[in-house]
């Protein structure tokens, strides 16, 4: 009976192994390998990101310390900090990458939801830099001194789960990651300035996908139509044509501009859209909701592992990324499944202390006082997830 399993033991119950075992099969991840297998090294990776564990002997300390309890865990036999540091190091990243595609597509089914009221699904890109000390992540040069990595993301607003994700150096441009991303007919693309590549724009506007992204303060443009009745904080909305050589040859037909007064900041924004068929105020929402990814990011960074690494190569560090979306996705699922009451954050923060108690996932979630959790940890919840 799940009362008598532990914590970690009746989490991996909501992970589908079968799949994971035909994505290793797939790449031969468990080839000539006697012990550590592939599931032993994704089980071993999500208790250090559950269990906040800040490098690969830190991990491995607090897995020896739970030593007589692994095979019950579901970890199987001891993992030693060489095999799990060889195994980050030479196994083909993409199986973690293709099961984290796996559970993302998972999770979005089970949170799906129309809080918009619009057809298609609603997106935000943006990315977010990792640093790295270049002595040693030598393959990922930044700057002269400096090394570092960019994971730009796609990230679905209405039902909080990232659907893509790309890694490159820092080096890259965000816009160059533009021409990466699976487009969807229908759907809404949100973009910050980094993001006017008006060739790539005019990509998304051909497929009849629309995009809202935020105008650079040198836009030249000619207005051809304004509308004349605006609601309250709409300065004005008007269909343009893009002036100058090169941004009139890259998006050839007319774009809709809309300057916003956003109250609470006290500023005025302008955004470019190819949206005719929303109201002004629409456009001006979903940009505001843009800063989602962003929390997202800061969330990620701030409670999975992915600013210190557990390996020092492209492959290891690949892993890691792609096992911290695996774990987030997890507690996404497990959240919804068991329909608690309780945001993403809390159910991540009681699972941290609690992945080596036998309690019953229900009776966990349901006495545990999280005053008390976020006490323990000195932590302040970020305004994501908090539904």
């Amino acid at each position: 009976m799940n009362k008598e399993k532990y914590v970690f033991a009746q989490l991996i119950s909501f992970l589908n192994e079968d799949k994971f075992r035909r994505i290793v099969d797939k790449y031969q991840g468990n080839r000539y390998v006697k012990h550590l297998t592939c599931w032993n090294q994704l089980l071993a990776l999500m208790f250090g990101q559950l269990s906040n564990r800040e490098s690969l002997r830190d991990l491995i300390v607090a897995l020896d310390a739970h030593h007589s309890k692994s095979y019950h865990l579901g970890l199987g036999k001891n993992v030693s900090k060489s095999s799990l540091a060889r195994a980050n190091q030479d196994r083909d990243y993409r199986i973690f990458e293709e099961y984290a595609y796996y559970l993302v597509n998972e999770a979005r089914q089970k949170r799906v939801s129309d809080i918009f009221k619009l057809d298609g699904n609603i997106y935000a890109f943006d990315s977010t830099t990792i640093d790295l000390c270049l002595s040693v992540f030598w393959w990922a040069k930044f700057r002269e001194k400096k090394g570092g990595i960019k994971v730009h993301t796609l990230f679905d607003i209405e039902t909080q789960i990232p659907t893509f994700f790309h890694i490159t150096e820092a080096l890259v441009h965000d816009s160059r990651a533009m021409k990466e991303i699976p487009y969807e007919s229908g759907s809404y693309y949100i973009f910050d300035r980094a993001y006017n590549s008006f060739k790539m724009l005019y990509k998304i506007h051909q497929i009849d996908a629309f995009f809202v992204i935020r105008a650079k303060n040198n836009l030249q443009f000619k207005s051809i139509k304004w509308k004349r009745r605006l609601p309250k904080n709409v300065l004005s909305d008007v269909t343009i044509e893009l002036a100058g050589f090169y941004p009139s040859q890259y998006y050839p037909e007319t774009l809709r501009l809309v300057r916003y007064w956003d109250e609470e900041q006290e500023r005025e924004f302008t955004f470019l859209t190819n949206a005719m068929q929303i109201s002004a105020l629409q456009v001006a929402e979903l940009y505001k909701n843009r800063w989602q990814v962003e929390l997202f990011f800061k969330w990620l960074k701030q409670h999975l592992k992915i600013k210190k690494f557990w390996g020092t190569t492209e492959n290891a560090v690949r892993i890691q990324i792609y096992v911290a979306i695996c774990t987030y996705c997890l507690v996404a699922i497990v959240q919804k499944d068991m329909k608690l009451d309780r945001s993403t954050y809390e159910v991540l923060q009681i699972l941290g202390i609690s992945l080596t108690d036998k309690t019953h996932l229900r009776d966990l979630f349901d006495k545990t006082k999280f005053q008390n959790v976020k006490d323990r940890f000195r932590l302040n919840e970020p305004n994501l997830f908090n539904y």
